[in-house]
């Protein structure tokens, strides 16, 4: 029997890996569900990633990248004007009032790091980006890795609490930090 070409099947996998950890988390990711949700035979998923650590790097990439070009905008954004404390309480807040879902799922995936240490480099390559882009914009390299940090976390400890916004709060905290 020929081979069936679609070309497109090896997104539609890593897109399905996201989808289901989205739905699942990291512990309902298996080559199993991740077919099911691709609508593509058990051996397509093992064909284009032999572990499901290659699978989930590839989600991996796919969801830093997204992110990556949503900092982008944001860096490029920045107004010299504005006090960088301010502008990082807009990033939050603006991050926030999105969609929470996706913000969980990139940080479900950017945590599974932790525990899967093929992922860890890809984690930590999205942060040194975020890093290098703040930090060419603002020209401070180490003041970059410390709002990259503050943000990074007060994000988290949103998502994991529900607590309301203040986005003073945050202004107020971060001005105090960078001083």
């Amino acid at each position: 029997m020929p081979r069936r070409h679609d070309p497109g099947r090896r997104q539609r996998i890593i897109d399905a890996a996201i989808e289901v950890v989205g739905a699942r988390g990291i512990a309902g990711l298996s080559h199993r569900s991740v077919a099911a949700a691709a609508d593509v035979p058990l051996g397509s998923t093992t064909y284009h990633f032999a572990t499901l650590d290659e699978l989930l790097s590839a989600a991996l990439r796919q969801v830093n990248g997204e992110w990556l070009a949503d900092f982008a905008r944001w860096v490029d954004r920045l107004d010299p004007a504005v006090p960088l404390a301010e502008e990082v309480a807009r990033l939050v807040a603006d991050t926030l009032a999105g969609d929470r879902a996706r913000v969980a799922l990139e940080y479900e995936l950017y945590l599974a790091a932790l525990r899967h240490a093929a992922v860890r480099p890809i984690a930590a390559e999205c942060l040194e980006e975020m890093v290098r882009l703040l930090g060419r914009r603002i020209g401070d390299e180490r003041t970059a890795r410390a709002v990259v940090a503050f943000a990074d976390g007060l994000l988290l400890q949103h998502l994991l609490t529900g607590a309301p916004f203040e986005p003073a709060v945050v202004h107020d905290g971060l001005a105090g930090v960078l001083g």
